[in-house]
């Protein structure tokens, strides 16, 4: 008797990891070039160094936006809010403080400890599942966040000598920059966690919850510019540095697409399984950037970050030959009940 075919939802679900991963990786290597490339490489013959945060994180909302609100016409879906308007706000204030964080760390530690630090997300989305969504997690899943966070320590704590900051080289520059990082952790693992009880609370499209939270982000960056005075002299260095306006038009377009791809994956896999697929991703941009950008790694880095990517991999590879036992499982079955409006 010959052999029933495959289940094609199987075949659909890796189709679907595939196009998450690399969809993930591409957009985001590029895009950590990139915000490297912007804020530490000066331009000019006056080696002019680019300061505006919140102007980039304008750039990257105002064109994602703009796309969402293209693709939902072009599929002709109605643009009303799916969830109450104060929801997608939440999610925009926690995406705005996030990216903010990550471009002002890049003033005071290298991409490739920025890089290593971001996969510690596995904790703040951990913790925040806990409390927003009560899910569970094994002591196995605790035991690999906690041996990430020693590589991540390793990593920020025993810097090359000749890896230093183009803004200051004195220690609390490096406290700060790991003060930012903190912050940069602690709301994007919020973000990606409300965003997750957005979609299991409400059925709502991808491209709905873009616009509307790239909507709130575009008036809120463009607010806090007007507040600090900065648009006018955000606007005056791009248009005299070319080559800088050419680079922030690609990060936004790169980091639209990876919006599109992260959002796909949480909605899909949930916040966990997002913060995993970004394993392979950071350890492929530290490499690039090492490579790229010249910076030295110290043997203690090195152990650092062997502990993080070995744990990742660990954690992986026993979910796999472990499936009962999974932590996907077990985030299938906290989120099982019923729909209800988070």
């Amino acid at each position: 008797m010959a052999e029933p075919p495959s289940p094609p939802l199987k075949d659909n679900k890796f189709l679907k990891g595939v196009f998450a991963v690399g969809g993930i990786m591409s957009t985001l290597v590029i895009y950590g070039i990139l915000q490297e490339k912007i804020m530490r490489v000066p331009y000019g013959a006056n080696k002019d160094y680019f300061i505006y945060s919140l102007f980039l994180v304008f750039c990257n909302r105002i064109t994602t936006s703009a796309v969402s609100a293209g693709v939902l016409l072009a599929s002709k879906k109605a643009l009303d809010p799916v969830a109450p308007l104060h929801k997608y706000c939440i999610v925009s204030v926690s995406n705005i403080l996030t990216t903010t964080c990550q471009y002002e760390a890049l003033k005071y530690v290298s991409f490739p400890v920025q890089t290593l630090a971001k996969c510690a997300k596995m904790i703040p989305v951990m913790i925040w599942g806990t409390i927003m969504m009560q899910k569970k997690y094994k002591g196995q899943d605790y035991f690999l966040a906690f041996l990430v966070t020693l590589g991540c320590s390793l990593f920020i704590l025993y810097p090359a000598e000749g890896d230093t900051s183009p803004y200051s080289r004195e220690r609390e520059s490096t406290i700060w920059g790991v003060s930012l990082m903190m912050g940069y952790l602690g709301f994007d693992g919020f973000t990606s966690t409300f965003q997750d009880k957005l979609f299991k609370g409400y059925d709502m499209e991808i491209h709905t919850q873009i616009f509307y939270t790239t909507v709130c982000s575009c008036l809120l960056s463009f607010a806090g510019m007007i507040m600090q005075g900065n648009l006018l002299m955000a606007i005056d260095f791009v248009s005299r540095h070319h080559d800088c306006f050419f680079d922030i038009a690609l990060l936004s377009t790169v980091a639209t697409a990876s919006q599109f791809f992260i959002s796909y994956t949480i909605r899909t896999f949930g916040a966990l399984t997002f913060a995993t697929i970004m394993t392979t991703r950071q350890l492929v941009s530290i490499l690039l950037s090492c490579l790229w950008f010249g910076h030295p790694l110290s043997w203690e880095q090195c152990v650092g970050a062997v502990i993080v990517f070995g744990a990742l991999y660990a954690r992986s590879f026993l979910n796999t030959i472990k499936k009962p036992l999974t932590l996907e499982n077990t985030e299938n079955r906290a989120s099982s009940p019923p729909k209800a409006n988070p």
